[in-house]
């Protein structure tokens, strides 16, 4: 049972940030305020509910001392003894520590990886996935960069989703995705598995991620493929790499240099940021077993089965029957509300065993 006192103490920063919201205060520290606010209302409420609740529960203890007011006294306590539970699992969840990136923008990566043409047109599968996905979010989905693949869908394709809390949702998407199916260009009627890599990167800011200029080799060069007489006489393209991580990022699709610049340095920026959070999510995770896995981009996290129309994420062992509605969007959300709660339910448990 969460004490009272830490309940209380929500309530009343509840109660603070409403009440300075109402004072003479800047413009700044009122959009400040009024995000805490944001994110404290719901919790707010949760817990007036579950102390509401716990009052009923004494209450009608001491009813069961009046002898006319006992039946109903106990009515009421089987009623709150099936509630509180609930009420309690929902706190708790709201009180669990934020992830800082939550709510952040990301740039998302798909990369075809063994499979051959087979793996670039998953790629692509997924991509639209994610594309369509994120349109029943109400989120946009800005194209940076694509290498298509020789007979359709992507040897790469990076591109950055913006909208509420979208980190939260995409995270568990990280690592590999493999397909079995046919391929088109089998005539056996074979199946083939083949393999794209994700990776989901909160974006960065310029504060989150100290770049010294003296630390980037910067390398131009004339953009390669489609593009007419541009590509032949324009040094557009930009390679930039950071030498202390060695982290490489090339940008081309743009025609201006200044533009695939800026579009590379924010991938840059994201990629260096992942990669320390990645290091001390490491160090964390080696003091604690998680459920849902690394989501290191090496690991197989999940299967997309064409013939027998299901997939299986491998992290929570959670089949569904439901291919079609998964690659169309739809059926995504069901996979990641189950991976959401699963994680959860594994901070939970680590929150008691500490405790």
């Amino acid at each position: 049972m969460i004490p009272e006192e830490k309940l209380q103490s929500v309530i009343a920063r509840f109660e603070a940030v409403q009440s300075e919201m109402n004072a003479d205060i800047s413009r700044d520290r009122f959009v400040q305020l009024s995000k805490e606010y944001a994110e404290l209302s719901p919790v707010a409420a949760a817990i007036g509910t579950l102390l509401t609740a716990r009052r009923d529960y004494a209450d009608a203890e001491q009813l069961l001392r009046v002898k006319d007011m006992a039946e109903m006294a106990r009515e009421e306590m089987e009623r709150l003894n099936e509630l509180l539970p609930e009420l309690e699992r929902d706190v708790q969840i709201m009180l669990l520590p934020k992830d800082a990136a939550d709510e952040r923008n990301v740039i998302l990566e798909v990369r075809a990886g063994t499979g051959g043409d087979e793996a670039a047109l998953f790629a692509g599968d997924l991509f639209r996935m994610y594309e369509r996905y994120a349109s029943t979010q109400g989120w946009k989905v800005d194209l940076i960069a694509a290498s298509e693949g020789e007979v359709g869908g992507y040897k790469e394709i990076i591109a950055g989703i913006s909208g509420a809390g979208v980190y939260a949702k995409l995270k568990f998407e990280s690592g590999v995705h493999r397909v079995q199916r046919v391929p088109v260009t089998e005539g056996g009627g074979r199946i083939h598995t083949s393999a794209a890599t994700v990776a989901v990167l909160p974006e960065a800011e310029e504060v989150d991620v100290d770049i010294d200029e003296k630390d980037l080799r910067i390398d131009v060069f004339r953009a390669s493929g489609a593009g007419g007489q541009h590509v032949n006489k324009t040094e557009s393209a930009v390679r930039i790499t950071h030498l202390p991580t060695g982290i490489v990022v090339s940008q081309q699709d743009e025609k201006s240099q200044h533009k695939n610049k800026a579009r590379a340095m924010q991938i840059l920026r994201a990629r260096i940021f992942d990669a320390e959070r990645e290091r001390l999510d490491s160090q964390r995770a080696a003091n604690r077993k998680g459920q849902i896995g690394s989501g290191d981009r090496s690991e197989r996290i999940r299967t997309y089965n064409f013939p027998q129309g299901r997939v299986t994420d491998h992290r929570i062992n959670l089949t569904l029957h439901k291919l079609d509605q998964v690659l169309e969007g739809d059926g995504l959300g069901e996979l990641i509300d189950a991976l959401v709660v699963e994680d959860q339910a594994a901070r939970l448990a680590a929150m008691e065993e500490e405790a």
